[in-house]
């Protein structure tokens, strides 16, 4: 099964499976998965980095989304390939001799992913090829709220109805038989939090439980996840003014975002955190 994701950044790690250049290994940005490991393969004339070029063919075995925008992976990207450059990741020691290209960039990629900002972030790791998957070291597990996904990613555009206007999560454009009577019409919709009417669908967060028709503005329920801990931007987790469940900050986003069906068993809640730091 592919999953599709909308609005999709992110940074993936490419092996060279060319008996001449066995074992390099490339990174890089896409907001395009199936299209950018194409252009790698068919050369820098097609679109394909010049690293890349003439040395394949290559294998996307890697891939790390979920960040909020274009800037924020592409500074993870320059980080990962520029690990002893980063001041951010000081500690990461160099590659051993023992040590493969390949097990190496792993290695700073799970270092990455313990430390702030990118500790903060609703990132998903994805092995797009099983038979590449390999353990992280015990030291370096993921936050919790990261999960481990495997198999393939699209990019999707976002759904547009026919009035211009973005859909709501659940529907087909245009048809309001499709979408809950309650989600319909947003502008006639209150913020469970302040209790003001909604200007667009691009700045609220659904509830994903089943029945919860709780909808609130994005800032306005991160304000309120935020209550106990005021001295961070962006909150971890928090409990849904409808139903009361707890319920992580990064779900909600995968959900807005078209992922959320992806991941099995995320209504557990998990003491972990994203932020997005990056942009500051």
């Amino acid at each position: 099964m592919v999953v599709e994701i909308e609005n999709f950044f992110g940074v993936y790690l490419l092996y060279c499976t060319n008996p001449k250049f066995k074992g390099r290994i490339y990174i890089g940005f896409t907001v395009n998965p199936e299209r950018r490991i194409s252009q790698h393969n068919a050369g820098k004339r097609k679109g394909g980095a010049w690293r890349t070029s003439g040395r394949g063919p290559w294998d996307m075995v890697l891939i790390i989304h979920g960040f909020p925008s274009d800037i924020a992976a592409l500074r993870f990207e320059w980080a990962w390939q520029h690990p002893h450059a980063s001041r951010r990741l000081t500690h990461v020691s160099r590659k051993s001799r023992q040590e493969s290209s390949f097990d190496f960039h792993v290695r700073v990629m799970a270092s990455m992913l313990c430390v702030a900002p990118w500790n903060r972030l609703p990132l998903t790791i994805r092995w797009l090829k099983q038979e590449y998957h390999c353990d992280f070291p015990s030291h370096l597990e993921p936050p919790l709220h990261m999960p481990l996904a495997f198999g393939q990613v699209r990019a999707k555009a976002p759904s547009r109805s026919k009035d211009g206007k973005k859909n709501t999560e659940g529907g087909a454009a245009g048809d309001p038989g499709e979408l809950p009577s309650s989600q319909w019409d947003i502008s006639r919709q209150c913020c469970s939090v302040c209790y003001q009417h909604f200007q667009s669908e691009d700045d609220t967060l659904h509830c994903f439980h089943p029945g919860c028709t709780m909808i609130a503005h994005l800032i306005c329920l991160a304000d309120e996840f935020l209550s106990g801990e005021p001295q961070h931007f962006i909150p971890v987790e928090g409990k849904c003014p409808g139903c009361k469940n707890t319920m992580l900050w990064g779900d909600l986003i995968r959900y807005k975002k078209g992922c959320y069906g992806d991941l099995e068993d995320v209504c557990t809640p998990t003491k972990v955190h994203w932020a997005d730091e990056l942009q500051k």
